[in-house]
């Protein structure tokens, strides 16, 4: 079959997102590139969604796509105001600084890029930020009071910091996949509803007690050993993912009892899901759990789990009756 001069382009182009793509993911990253700045060219081909101005009295185009151009530096976007959604992604950008005059930007896609912080002034609008497969080291310098949604997989950094709640009143779903986590310390943002941490290096959980709107927490391909560092005040949580952790110790389940809407949880692949009694005893712990890993509980799991539970209580109230028999007789005074 001939191949034409587009479907020739369009192969080396998809060769190139791939090796780039294994590169980030390897660590890889070639520091130097050749100077290929953002041109006006480049802009009218990639401007589109024509729409009306702040003021109403003029048009002006407020998409930009200027994704896999190989681009070193966007400085020409400090002139581009009224753009609302731009993709930036997979080039190798290092200096987000010329977006900071986008004051009316709602969508930045900035993935894939050679950043080391996603720092940016104040946007009063951004709602949705991703700037996954970069080389961010921290989380500093992120305070958009309209922002839903921050994704920051596939970086470097090690703690979490600078995450102001009162400023970050919007922030419903955090996604730090694939970085290098030590700690859950500092994420302390009250209004958060989904948050993705697999795939770091945490041990335990600590310093999220107070996330009452939380209802989805991934915390799978980590080194967590213990359940500790959960409370009633995570009153929403619905599901949890520990899958392949190192929790050996069935008891430890016992600790997420006082989630009262937990309803899925997932701990395939960890040395306590090997023990016989592993569901019956998740069942026990936790009566309104619907499914453990990828399997429902059937209602005659419910109806024995309730019959534990009812002899453990009545075993529990015999010990006290117990314990009182043996105290000394006071007689009154």
């Amino acid at each position: 079959m001939k191949m034409t001069w587009t479907t020739l382009s369009r192969t080396r182009m998809i060769w190139r997102r791939k090796r780039r793509t294994r590169r980030w993911r390897s660590g890889k990253t070639t520091r130097r590139w050749m100077p290929n700045p953002l041109t006006e060219a480049m802009m009218k081909e990639g401007l589109s969604l024509l729409c009306k101005t702040g003021s109403g009295l003029a048009h002006a185009y407020i998409k930009l796509e200027a994704k896999d151009r190989d681009l070193t530096d966007i400085n020409l976007l400090h002139s581009y105001i009224h753009l609302r959604y731009v993709d930036i992604s997979e080039n190798h950008i290092t200096d987000l600084s010329p977006l900071n005059s986008l004051t009316h930007l709602l969508w930045l896609k900035a993935d894939g890029n050679q950043l080391r912080s996603a720092r940016m002034n104040e946007l009063p609008y951004l709602q949705i930020a991703s700037f996954s497969y970069n080389q961010i080291v921290d989380t500093e310098g992120i305070f958009h009071p309209r922002l839903g949604s921050l994704d920051l997989k596939g970086n470097r950094i090690r703690h979490v910091s600078g995450l102001d709640p009162e400023r970050l009143t919007s922030l419903h779903t955090l996604e730090l996949r694939g970085n290098q986590l030590e700690s859950t310390l500092g994420i302390n943002l009250p209004k958060l509803k989904n948050l993705f941490l697999a795939q770091n290096m945490l041990k335990k959980i600590e310093g999220l007690e107070n996330l009452s709107n939380l209802t989805t927490l991934h915390l799978r391909d980590n080194q967590i050993e213990t359940l500790d560092g959960f409370s009633k005040e995570m009153k929403s949580l619905q599901y949890l993912n520990l899958r392949s952790n190192m929790i050996a110790d069935l008891g430890e389940l016992a600790k997420l009892r006082d989630l009262p809407k937990l309803r899925a949880l997932v701990m395939l692949d960890n040395p306590c899901a090997d023990e016989t009694d592993y569901r019956q005893e998740a069942l026990v712990q936790m009566a309104n759990l619907e499914r453990l890993d990828k399997e429902f509980f059937e209602d005659e799991d419910r109806a024995e789990a309730e019959e534990i539970r009812q002899r453990l209580k009545e075993e529990q109230e015999q010990d006290l009756d117990a314990d009182r028999d043996m105290e000394p007789y006071r007689p009154p005074s």
